[in-house]
């Protein structure tokens, strides 16, 4: 005589079964991932150090993933509308953000309220790359060098002027560090974007800015813009006439950014494990090394661990001084 199983294990063993499908689908899935474009949403102007580096790294990503990048500028409200977009995504892999560090380690101090948390409503992919900074003036102009434009603005208190990206920006953040260093007493003028307010110097709107090689690059090329000096310790290949701040008379003054890259809090670690293991692939390739070079961006390609202590040391310092010295962005 057959004896029948008990029912409990006639139950147990086909809700097994449907178990172990629902994972190995699962693993399917993230191992076949992407299956589709993936939209880089940046919280930054079209032009800008950030926006013309994600162009150069996504198009190998997408050669060697076989999936298009689709990248979508969101500038405004010194990035908080864009990186909200990010923050409130589908945790899929299929929407993920590229950043400066302005984003993540600056702005969440100055804002009276935030609509984000930077340091939980996001998954560190990798910092992608440093972003090499210069002050620039017009082509044109008066400043032939650093220590006309500071000896100019000592004699002028108050009636030069310099363009930023915004309140809080980069931009305002790098020529405050420098009229401070100086002792300069020289007005801001904010605009809607690095990419304006670099437009602004080549056409005589205001005296100087501080910005990121990436944004300026092309003007600086086309005639449009000088670039007096370089906030990073040795001078750049790509512009071996240019002198450091330090060799320009302010000693070890340097200034760099971020170009990274995130994903929704929740995203699976192995996506985030294929994107930052992606972003390190494309690095490796001697022309995209060689394009970004050639805008001022050093790339570094750091796993998810490591910008994500990055990002937390960055954020204190950033906190303390934008405490200090009293900014805003709201």
């Amino acid at each position: 005589m057959t004896l029948k199983q008990p029912l409990h294990l006639q139950l147990v063993r086909p809700i097994l079964a449907m178990a172990m499908f629902c994972v190995a689908a699962l693993s399917s899935a993230q191992t076949a991932y992407p299956q589709k474009p993936i939209k880089m949403i940046i919280p930054l102007a079209a032009g800008s150090a950030v926006d013309n580096a994600a162009r150069v790294i996504t198009i190998k990503m997408a050669e060697n993933m076989g999936q298009a990048f689709v990248i979508e500028n969101i500038a405004g409200s010194s990035g908080l509308i864009g990186a909200e977009r990010v923050a409130r995504a589908a945790p899929d892999g299929y929407t993920i953000g590229g950043y400066n560090d302005s984003v993540l380690t600056m702005v969440p101090h100055m804002m009276a309220k935030m609509p984000w948390n930077a340091l939980t409503d996001f998954e560190p992919i990798s910092l992608v790359g440093t972003i090499e900074w210069g002050i620039v003036v017009k082509a044109d102009g008066p400043y032939k060098t650093l220590a006309d434009f500071i000896n100019a603005a000592k004699a002028n208190p108050g009636k030069l002027n310099y363009g930023s990206g915004g309140n809080g920006s980069p931009q305002h953040i790098g020529m405050a560090l420098v009229t401070n260093r100086a002792g300069l007493d020289i007005s801001h003028v904010p605009y809607k974007g690095a990419t304006p307010a670099a437009v602004a110097v080549a056409a005589g709107e205001v005296d100087a800015a501080m910005q990121g090689l990436g944004t300026v690059t092309a003007l600086i090329q086309a005639g449009k813009l000088r670039l007096l000096a370089v906030s990073t310790p040795a001078r750049l290949p790509q512009y071996p006439a240019v002198p450091t701040f330090t060799e320009a008379g302010m000693k070890d003054f340097t200034f760099n950014s971020w170009f990274a890259m995130v994903a929704p809090a929740g995203t699976p670690k192995p996506i985030i494990d294929k994107l930052s293991d992606e972003v390190r692939k494309a690095l490796n390739d001697p022309s995209t090394r060689e394009k970004l070079q050639a805008i001022g961006v050093t790339p570094r390609g750091t796993t998810p661990a490591e910008f994500g202590t990055a990002t937390r040391n960055q954020y204190e310092l950033y906190r303390k001084l934008i405490q200090d010295k009293g900014i805003r962005a709201d």
